[in-house]
């Protein structure tokens, strides 16, 4: 059986990377096509796979402007020759269900949601800050994408998403369901050690992670808080920060082990789709502080691993960080539950389903010969 894998860009590294690696774990002699592909922004693993990019990987300065170059990706994804292939996994935020399967071939689809940007312009205008005759044309330009996602989504033998809101979403948008798999999250050995003073929040720093609700929060708070990772919004962050808030910038796998192990308690302020960064530090058997919205209400457990706030807000947040500090949590119970989600569980589930979706798919080609 011949197959690829299809992944939106690579060009950042996340959850939905992640993903990627665990179905690359699957079939780690599939190729991989995808529309960018830079080297220095992703692990040097990957240097090691079989990559195939679009036509965008030649065009000027798509590194700076990969999102300006939008309606260009679904004929990028169309353009791809996969004659010949039997299987074929998108793993897809925005355009690689869009490929177009050859006949006899099996396509499933891993959704970590529909194009966000596409489907909730208005939220995706405001978070981006995005003003003037941009603001006013981008509605309309996005009314493309919406019909071709649309529409591409009857391509789609077989979804798998990430969260049963993300399901909810895919069948609100495609009028299809979809089977829910949680992400894989990397479970190191539990080595428990005694929590520090220190709060902890990062990851990508872009506008929907809401990180400026927690260093807003923090800023009046006066407590120590940590920040990793890097991103467009570091700046603006910056400048929002009190000296009691430390950023820290990109750190290896390490180093963010250590964080989670040593943290008092993983803020988690945005509504995500799913959101593997709160697992990690349940796996530590550390608490979570996260908004009630999106998959943080599938992974946290109120008053077990966690607490939640209701309220997107700074002040909420602060609300909830004074209240947890006189919490108890039971480390050891955090990690079993994060061990619900360990990368096995995904792999075993993954290989079942996708074994279970071919037969069917091998059953409805030999009822089509039969007919004929």
């Amino acid at each position: 059986m011949r197959v690829a894998l299809i992944h939106d860009y690579l060009n950042q590294y996340g959850g939905a990377e992640r993903v990627l690696e665990a179905l690359h774990a699957l079939y780690p002699h599939a190729p991989v096509y995808t529309s960018f592909y830079d080297p220095e922004a992703m692990p040097a693993a990957y240097r090691s796979w079989d990559i195939r990019c679009s036509f965008m990987q030649h065009l000027p300065a798509w590194k700076k402007y990969f999102r300006q170059y939008f309606l260009l990706y679904p004929g990028a994804f169309e353009s791809f020759d996969l004659s010949g292939y039997d299987l074929i996994i998108s793993s897809s935020s925005a355009y690689a269900k869009g490929i177009i399967a050859p006949p006899q071939a099996l396509h499933i689809c891993y959704c970590h949601t529909p194009m966000r940007f596409a489907w909730r312009t208005g939220d995706y205008v405001e978070r981006e800050s995005i003003r003037g005759m941009q603001a006013a044309v981008l509605p309309l330009m996005l009314t493309y994408l919406r019909m071709w996602d649309a529409l591409s989504a009857a391509r789609v033998d077989a979804f798998v998403c990430n969260s049963h809101e993300v399901a909810g979403r895919i069948t609100r948008y495609y009028q299809r369901q979809a089977t829910v798999i949680p992400p894989p999250v990397d479970l190191p050995p539990f080595e428990p050690v005694p929590a520090e003073d220190f709060y902890l929040a990062g990851g990508r720093l872009i506008p929907y992670k809401r990180l400026e609700l927690a260093v807003t929060a923090f800023s009046k708070l006066g407590l120590p808080l940590k920040v990793f990772g890097d991103g467009r919004d570091r700046p603006a962050l910056e400048r929002l920060a009190a000296p009691n808030i430390e950023f820290l910038g990109w750190i290896d796998e390490a180093q963010r082990k250590d964080l989670f192990a040593q943290c008092r308690a993983f803020l988690f302020p945005g509504a995500e789709d799913f959101g593997i960064t709160p697992l990690e530090a349940m796996a530590a058997g550390r608490p979570v502080i996260a908004y009630a919205a999106g998959g943080a209400l599938e992974t946290v457990i109120e008053g077990v691993t966690g607490r939640f706030f209701h309220q997107q807000s700074a002040a909420a947040l602060a609300a909830a960080v004074a209240i947890a500090r006189h919490d108890t949590y039971d480390p050891a119970v955090i990690r079993q539950h994060a061990e619900r989600f360990a990368q096995p569980v995904f792999l075993q589930k993954m290989q079942a389903f996708i074994t279970d979706a071919w037969q069917q798919h091998r059953q409805r080609q030999s009822h089509r010969v039969a007919a004929c």
